[in-house]
């Protein structure tokens, strides 16, 4: 990620451009930079939701062990996500005395009124978060199944917690405890293949009701009176323990590169629009350059190796363009790896030699019979001419998309990059254009040389 973020500040100097596509690949660096200090923060982002009235953030309060946010009984207390800092005591040892801090995230009721608004918010705040838990108070109601299959679309870790187990007797306590770990085998049977479960259900009691006791005085007077019960937390405290300890680290590093894909695949979109037009324009005077080096050179060979040098000094001026400097070895290694994952590159090229052959062959036959030799030449010239024009056109596309992507293949890899390249090029069309060039400039060419 690091290195990301070198490049693409790389690619920022020097271009002066102004607008909301430059603000864009900023905004995008800014993103990249906060993702690489939150790898070596040793802080796990645990995002909390669920419905109105369940106890999201009274169940922060007991973790904390402090009354830090408000609750109540009316719905939507929480109107906006709110963010509260824990270091847990008990971790183990940890490396450099850097202990695991965790950032709660209370977010507001995900059925309350504005739910396109909040159903935003909380797809942000769930995206950022390394690990999810769904706070519930019974049985699943099918709007809080519909918010789970949506939330787990992320494929984020999630712990299903049950709140309020102490308003329940014992045996319904533990039927509604039963029903939702068989709700957790449910979703892992509906997606085997993916992340899509529940890791675990823990049951708690974050803010248990006060317990009616009976008070005898000293004078004979008895009263009743309410007595506040402490939160009934631990599971959770340790479940959370348990995954700092074993998967913290993990998870942290997970999450932060997923969104750092999503970013730099913004960015290149963005930085396409930045210098696209100019690359494309420079793709193709190469490829007409090299089309006519290639077809006013006789000689076998010499074509080909003055079609490679070409090939080399677009990629170099492409990389100046993105702002990536890009050394003589390193235009090298790029063309020899889009040569190697493409056939069809590597045919033309090595067909432009093998024309090349032709083309001496046609030119020593205008020794013999000259308009024969001639009408010979001239096809041979075009031909290969356009091949090769060809060939450097589709390097230079190669080479775009790499430099695009911050010297990168993306996560498709060269090769299938390079075939999705070569889908999207029309090559009749690029070939017919190269050969009306390569015709005009040899016809210029004959033109200008003295007759007789």
């Amino acid at each position: 990620m690091s290195q990301a973020v070198s490049r693409y500040s790389t690619a920022l100097q020097g271009n002066p451009e102004q607008g909301a596509t430059l603000a864009a690949v900023k905004t995008g660096l800014g993103q990249l930079q906060s993702l690489t200090a939150k790898l070596e923060s040793r802080c796990l982002r645990v995002a909390v939701f669920g419905l109105v009235s369940r106890g999201k953030s009274a169940v922060i309060n007991a973790l904390v062990g402090e009354d830090i946010l408000e609750t109540g009984p009316l719905h939507g207390v929480t109107r906006w996500p709110r963010s509260v800092y824990w270091q847990p005591e008990g971790q183990p040892e940890v490396e450099n005395g850097l202990a695991w801090q965790i950032e709660l995230i209370d977010t507001p009721g995900l059925d309350e009124v504005g739910g396109d608004v909040r159903a935003e918010m909380a797809q942000t705040v769930a995206t950022q978060a390394d690990l999810i838990l769904f706070v519930v108070s019974g049985d699943i109601t099918p709007f809080e199944y519909e918010a789970l299959l949506e939330l787990q679309r992320g494929q984020k870790p999630l712990l299903l917690i049950f709140n309020k187990s102490d308003l329940y007797p014992d045996v319904d306590r533990q039927e509604v405890h039963q029903t939702l770990q068989k709700l957790r085998a449910d979703l892992g049977q509906a997606s085997p293949s993916s992340s899509l479960a529940v890791d675990d259900v823990v049951t708690v009691a974050a803010s248990p009701a006060p317990l009616k006791v009976r008070v005898e005085w000293p004078d004979g007077r008895t009263s009743e009176e309410w007595e506040p019960q402490p939160p009934q937390i631990e599971p959770l405290r340790q479940a959370l323990l348990a995954i700092v300890a074993e998967d913290g680290a993990a998870l942290v590093a997970l999450n932060a590169l997923r969104n750092a894909r999503a970013i730099e695949s913004e960015m290149v979109g963005h930085v396409s629009r930045l210098h696209g037009d100019r690359a494309d324009e420079t793709i193709w005077q190469f490829a007409k350059y090299k089309a006519a080096a290639v077809a006013l050179n006789p000689i076998a060979g010499l074509d080909l190796l003055g079609g490679v040098v070409i090939d080399l000094v677009m990629i170099r001026t492409l990389a100046r363009l993105y702002g990536f400097p890009i050394t003589g070895h390193e235009a090298g290694r790029l063309w020899r790896a889009i040569l190697k994952s493409s056939g069809t590159l590597l045919l033309s090229e090595v067909g432009s030699g093998l024309l090349g052959a032709g083309k001496t062959t046609a030119a020593l036959v205008t020794l013999v019979d000259s308009a024969t030799g001639i009408a010979a030449l001239a096809g041979a010239m075009t031909a290969q001419a356009s091949a090769a024009g060809y060939g450097s056109y589709t390097v230079g596309k190669a080479a775009k998309t790499y430099l695009e992507q911050g010297c990168t293949w993306g996560p498709e890899g060269v090769s299938a990059t390079l075939a999705a390249i070569l889908q999207d090029t029309n090559a009749s069309q690029t070939l017919t254009r190269l050969r009306q060039e390569v015709q005009a400039d040899l016809d210029l060419v004959e033109a200008s040389t003295p007759k007789g």
